[in-house]
């Protein structure tokens, strides 16, 4: 069955986050994840997967340095995470632009607060807007954009910051059946052509197989590490081709199969 797939080894070179014994409790009344320990490697996309309340993005959030952990930490390049860093760049699920500030400003925004001059910046916002698919609507304001393009906006701002790792909270979640699958083509295009880490939090089983290296399972709460599935799906063809894959079709069935007795 694919849900035994072999994960390759990890070696310290290519690791870029270590998640060292995280445990996180709230108000000392519920514990919403249990003793984590996972690696994230360069280059690699990992979808949290799991029942509603199992702290995928509660994990997701203390490795952008959102949250603290109550136990444990993580690591970033071998040192300890005691906040956000400009080694990582979280997209939010509601996309988090400012209403009053055009797209190319959106875009722009991290990288004026580090410092980055107009020119440059705006240079480089331009550069990821045409990523995403954006080109010709610099000029245009959030209210003037459907969902899916303010959340191409809040893809773009992360990244011009050109963050290492790039964090995801469901950011598929608020568009159209359509709008999702263009933007997980995208996603694939953008991960061969940017090399960057993404960690990505979703509930669809669907799209964690589809976009997928690694997918973690997590067990219902308290959130605890299930187990690590790693897709063998070629995804050098045609985005579409994957859907129909037999290979994608048997791996949504297993892993929905080790998740249906946790669904309410």
């Amino acid at each position: 069955m694919h849900m035994t797939q072999t994960i390759v080894a990890e070696t310290e070179a290519d690791q870029i986050i270590e998640v060292a014994g995280i445990h996180k409790t709230y108000g000392n009344v519920v514990t919403a994840l249990q003793d984590i320990n996972l690696g994230f490697q360069r280059g690699e996309l990992t979808s949290l997967l799991g029942p509603s309340g199992c702290g995928k993005t509660t994990l997701l959030k203390i490795i952008a340095g959102l949250l603290e952990p109550t136990e444990g930490e993580v690591r970033v390049h071998g040192k300890p995470v005691t906040g956000p860093g400009p080694e990582r760049a979280f997209v939010f699920q509601d996309f988090a632009l400012m209403p009053w500030a055009t797209v190319i400003k959106n875009a722009a925004f991290g990288l004026e607060l580090k410092g980055v001059a107009l020119e440059e910046r705006e240079d480089r916002a331009r550069h990821y807007i045409n990523e995403v698919g954006l080109a010709g609507f610099e000029d245009k304001y959030p209210h003037e954009l459907s969902g899916g393009m303010r959340q191409r906006v809040g893809l773009a701002r992360a990244l011009a910051v050109e963050a290492e790792v790039l964090l995801m909270d469901e950011p598929f979640s608020a568009v159209d059946e359509q709008t999702r699958r263009k933007f997980q083509e995208d996603l694939i295009r953008l991960r061969e052509t940017e090399n960057k880490t993404f960690i990505l939090v979703t509930h669809s089983i669907e799209e964690a197989v589809y976009l997928s290296d690694r997918i973690v399972l997590l067990s219902p709460r308290p959130g605890r590490l299930k187990q690590i599935v790693a897709p063998e799906i070629d995804r050098s063809g045609d985005p579409e081709a994957i859907r129909r894959n037999t290979e994608y079709l048997d791996l949504i069935d297993d892993i929905w199969a080790g998740l249906r007795d946790y669904v309410e």
